[in-house]
């Protein structure tokens, strides 16, 4: 296995697009939509990245890249399509031991950037370590496919259920065999077809009482 697959929290933290095309503006709202600080560094904009400009989302210095650029940066991206460019940001971000991502030099980048599939708090990759992207995005569509909006419902369900165990002081084992319980209850299929009238009544049947979905804060709702 090349690659270590890690979720980094990136809210707050500084990230730099070298490039202003599309490329670029792909991670550029995925960067955002995790909550990054983003600099994009470009003489232009595609009109994506121009109209995120223009709402404030990110910070643009008009120009080609320059060394020096990197400094107090979390991340780097390279999307240029100049391997000139692409190679003189490696090395900055290996100088100051910068995770970097190189679009058009994987031999040269740190990490890669998978497909995913986002539910929620539920996030599915694929990952061909550089390889074969469009391998990726063809697995990613099955995945899109086969696990809707539901699943991130689950998840929210599953987070509070777990909360107010352990807030109740329930040991370890209880909690997870309960919910490995109701896991097992096809719970995606209980909130696609039946009421959620259902869902309550397999809480309680489950957990105990005191767990109903209005009992652990959660609106009413099925996913669409």
């Amino acid at each position: 296995m090349k690659y270590y697959p890690i979720n980094i929290d990136i809210r707050g933290k500084n990230a730099i697009i070298v490039g202003g095309g599309a490329v670029a503006e792909r991670k550029c709202r995925t960067l955002l939509e995790a909550g990054a600080a983003v600099t994009v560094i470009a003489p232009r904009l595609s009109r994506g990245l121009r109209s995120l400009l223009e709402k404030g989302s990110i910070s643009h210095c008009a120009r080609d890249y320059r060394r020096g650029d990197l400094a107090g940066a979390f991340l780097v991206f390279a999307a240029t399509g100049n391997r000139t460019i692409s190679a003189a940001v490696a090395e900055e971000a290996s100088d100051w031991r910068i995770l970097a991502n190189i679009a058009d030099m994987p031999d040269r980048s740190d990490f890669t950037t998978p497909a995913t599939v986002a539910r929620g708090e539920l996030l599915l990759t694929v990952s061909t370590g550089g390889k074969c992207p469009v391998l990726a995005r063809e697995v990613r569509e099955e995945l899109h496919a086969r696990y809707g909006e539901e699943y991130g419902e689950i998840l929210r369900i599953l987070g509070a259920v777990r909360d107010k165990l352990l807030a109740s002081k329930k040991g370890c084992h209880a909690v997870k065999e309960i919910l490995d319980s109701l896991v097992s209850h096809n719970l995606p299929g209980i909130l696609r077809g039946d009421s959620l009238d259902s869902v309550d009544r397999l809480l309680r049947e489950i957990a105990g009482p005191g767990f109903s979905l209005n009992e652990l804060g959660l609106e009413k709702g099925k996913p669409e």
